[in-house]
């Protein structure tokens, strides 16, 4: 394994183990916030399962000297921005979870509309990891990809009923019209040139626009089944 291929693959690593830490301690606060309890304990299985994911790829880190407590321990994961700020795709200092686990949620209409958009961007994005060159990272991949496409899911039957149930269609076209343009920025620059490094050491097959176009094709769908716009 060369410096490089060792760098880029730990980054890619850390910027999952990072964005599944801070997703789950974000949605840990809207457990409460849930109607009912029966969406309670799912949100519950999801923050668990986010966590477990974590540890799971963070366990692969500490084949290469990565200290998992003290990982873990090292930056606030529950920690936000103003929701006001828009970060596009510039990065901020600290942890390397993608932009969107830096604005807080607001309440849980707010939280399924993060969770259906990020969840079909995560299924997408995570399918490059999952034919990667690294085996035990792709290998890691094929279970976590179905937990994640089923929380994009879980979050999509939540919309629906509380679409059904509370008249909430007005609250979730304000939350997906906020958050779709920040999950989009998660892909990066479309002319990125570091997808050609990827592609070099094996890491990634696609490039950003073309996982941009797959991921809007897959949320504009899920939208809808819920007869919402689709924005961004």
């Amino acid at each position: 394994m060369s410096p490089g291929y060792r760098a880029e693959l730990m980054r890619l690593m850390a910027v999952f183990v990072d964005s599944e830490l801070a997703g789950a301690a974000g949605f840990a606060d809207m457990i409460n916030r849930a109607p009912g309890l029966t969406a309670r304990a799912a949100a519950a299985r999801i923050v668990a399962e986010k966590f477990s994911h974590a540890e799971t790829v963070l366990g692969l880190m500490t084949g290469f000297g990565v200290n998992a407590d003290l990982y873990v321990r090292s930056h606030a994961w529950s920690a936000r921005l103003d929701r006001g700020v828009d970060l596009g795709t510039r990065r901020v200092g600290g942890d390397r979870r993608v932009n969107v686990f830096h604005y807080p949620l607001e309440g849980w209409i707010d939280a399924l509309a993060l969770n259906l958009l990020m969840g079909t961007a995560t299924t997408v994005q995570l399918g490059e990891l999952a034919t990667c060159s690294y085996t035990p990272l792709a290998q890691a991949m094929a279970d976590i990809i179905k937990r994640e496409a089923g929380h994009a899911a879980a979050a999509e039957a939540g919309i629906a009923d509380a679409i059904a149930r509370d008249g909430a269609r007005d609250a979730a076209e304000l939350a997906v019209a906020y958050w779709h343009p920040r999950v989009a920025a998660t892909f990066g620059r479309l002319d990125s040139d570091r997808v050609e490094l990827y592609r070099r050491y094996g890491l990634r097959r696609r490039g950003n626009a073309e996982l941009h176009t797959a991921w809007r094709r897959d949320a504009d769908a899920a939208l809808r089944r819920l007869g919402l716009d689709s924005r961004g």
